[in-house]
């Protein structure tokens, strides 16, 4: 009969290396067991399963103490080393925003010096956009009737630059013929004018009279040079706006043929998970674009209306011209009026007297107080509203960046911005195209 192990069998004493090994070999079977009941659990390996036992949760490590100092606090979390956490917590946030900041300032700088050296391209551009926005509508009405999308685009184009030609046909040919009339009226004004500076509030004297206007000739002659190097440089840009005006053409017909087509380009760049909310945001900032342009065509019109049948009932000269600069001028906010208006007035005062030019001042005042207050909130609505400190902002930044185009970029280039930060802030599920498929995975 075997004798277990640490016994004696008869006649021979076990040796306690043999004793040794034997634990060795019992131990080696339960760790392996263990091990095997552990990698399929339910299973026994004759050692049974083993149960982990629950592992107690760390202790905060204790303040480290230096040398001869007092106990140094734990680090925020918004700490990275020992450096930051010796630095208030206020001046980490301040310089943190502070660098972000400067970055946001480099890029911008550098975009609008990219912008500076491409202008000749870009501001085309933009200004094709904004016709694109206004013969949209057009295009699509034409294409529900069944047109060709380039016949259509083409007919569209075609009938907008004849009205564009049209309307500067008749605006130069009665300024043409108003010339000599206003001419001999402007003697008379300018009389009139020197008469009130005389018996008026002012009291200016002949003396006074002369020196303002020597000082006026004097003037004049002084910057000849630099009215006849503006002229000149004037001059040699007509190469550049004949190049522009055909890029406006050719970018506003593909704009209106294929911009569905570049726009699905442009959001294919993107990363698949930015496609669907910059696609909804695009797309929202166009209809704001649309709305913007069509309301202040609508506005214009009726200013111009408004202001030319004043004109005509006056008898005052250039009512065509002068409605027209209106029409122009109103699609530069709140700036454009103010200085189409002061025009008017200024023709009927030299040519009709102080009694036309203050009616016709009323007139301007009064169509203003109508279109900012009952045309533009019923026409534009609450989608393209704009604060009227932003449309300055923006008119001013325009004007200094691009001159006058700029100013008649900026406030449609704000009210698209303000759509698209809005669309995409909106934190929402974008909507599903139409024409979208969706594939769904097979059943395992």
């Amino acid at each position: 009969m075997p004798a277990r192990a640490g016994t004696a069998t008869v006649g021979r004493p076990i040796p306690p290396w043999e004793v040794r090994l034997r634990r060795f070999e019992q131990l080696r079977a339960r760790i392996r067991n263990a091990y095997a009941s552990g990698r399929s659990p339910g299973s026994s390996g004759g050692a049974g399963p083993v149960r982990s036992r629950p592992t107690a949760a760390p202790e905060p490590a204790p303040a480290s103490t230096p040398a001869g100092g007092e106990p140094v606090a734990d680090l925020h979390p918004s700490t990275s080393s020992r450096d930051d956490a010796d630095v208030p917590h206020a001046l980490r946030i301040a310089a943190a925003w502070s660098w972000r900041l400067i970055v946001i300032g480099l890029v911008a700088w550098a975009l609008l010096r990219v912008v500076g050296t491409i202008r000749i391209v870009i501001i085309p551009l933009a200004i094709a956009l904004l016709l694109s926005a206004l013969l949209a509508p057009l295009v699509s009405l034409l294409l529900r009737a069944r047109f060709p999308r380039s016949l259509a685009t083409a007919v569209v184009l075609v009938a907008g630059l004849a009205a564009v030609v049209g309307t500067l046909t008749l605006v130069v040919n009665e300024f043409i013929q108003g010339v000599p009339d206003l001419s001999r009226n402007a003697t008379s004004g300018i009389r009139q004018i020197q008469e009130w500076l005389k018996t008026g509030p002012l009291h200016l004297s002949d003396n006074q009279l002369n020196s303002y206007i020597e000082q006026g000739e004097q003037w004049i002659n002084e910057n000849t040079q630099a009215l006849t190097s503006g002229a000149v440089s004037t001059a040699a840009t007509v190469a550049e706006l004949l190049t522009g005006a055909l890029l406006v053409l050719f970018a506003t017909f593909f704009f209106l043929r294929d911009g569905e087509k570049i726009w699905r380009f442009l959001v294919r760049l993107l990363p698949l998970a930015a496609r669907w909310r910059v696609d909804d945001a695009g797309r929202a900032s166009w209809a704001t674009l649309v709305a913007y342009v069509r309301a202040t065509v609508l506005v214009a019109f009726i200013d111009a209306v408004g202001i030319g049948i004043f004109l005509v009932i006056f008898d005052i000269p250039f009512a065509f011209p002068l409605a027209a600069l209106v029409f122009l001028g109103a699609f530069i906010p709140i700036v454009g009026a103010t200085l189409s208006g002061a025009v008017a007035v200024l023709v009927a005062l030299v040519d009709s007297g102080w009694v036309s030019a203050l009616i016709i001042l009323g007139v301007v005042i009064g169509v203003q107080q109508v279109e900012g207050h009952i045309l533009q909130p019923l026409i534009m609505g609450r989608a393209v509203a704009i604060h009227p400190l932003a449309v300055i902002v923006g008119i001013a930044a325009g004007v200094v960046l691009a001159g006058i185009v700029g100013a008649l970029v900026s406030v449609p280039l704000i009210a698209v911005l303000n759509t698209a930060v809005r669309r995409l802030a909106h934190r929402r599920p974008p909507e599903v195209p139409p024409d979208a498929v969706v594939v769904a995975a097979k059943a395992p």
